[in-house]
């Protein structure tokens, strides 16, 4: 724990945002909505060193550990509150079961689509556009769909 205690000699608020913005650029090139909110809590420490510079390094790190659990935890208990889905309008993956038409086709089992404020990859089996399909699983950005055969 040699480390920590040198920590605090060299890290200052602004070493805290560019983590922040690094998490940030991650998160816009995964797509899986985890770095977010670690982004946060590199901001929210930034912002309390520039506020109190003396903050020693270990509760520095404590800190950032405990913001980006709470964090994660609080989105997850939200999303699962309030599921939300293509058909919200906030960019969110699509529920199973929603069901579009095909704006283009499938072809070599894969597309892609726009729901509201995204677009999907998709995968399933060849469609011409204009088909209805059923979301039968969502992996990442990738959107499983099927024929749809209901009315």
């Amino acid at each position: 724990m040699d480390w920590l205690s040198r920590f605090d000699l060299w890290v200052e608020f602004w070493h805290w945002w560019v983590l922040a913005g690094v998490l940030l650029v991650l998160e816009m090139t995964t797509r899986v909505f985890f770095f977010l909110w670690l982004s946060f809590a590199a901001a929210a420490v930034g912002f309390l060193l520039l506020v109190f510079p003396s903050i020693p390094g270990a509760p520095q790190v404590a800190l950032f550990a405990v913001l980006s659990v709470v964090a994660v935890i609080a989105w997850r208990r939200h999303r699962s509150v309030h599921p939300g889905g293509a058909d919200t309008g906030d960019g969110a993956a699509p529920r199973r079961d929603f069901t579009f038409v095909l704006e283009h086709p499938i072809v070599g089992g894969t597309g892609s689509a726009r729901l509201e404020a995204a677009t999907w990859r998709l995968s399933g089996p060849d469609l011409p556009a204009g088909t209805r399909v059923r979301v039968v699983a969502v992996e990442g950005d990738v959107v499983t769909v099927e024929a749809f055969e209901g009315s």
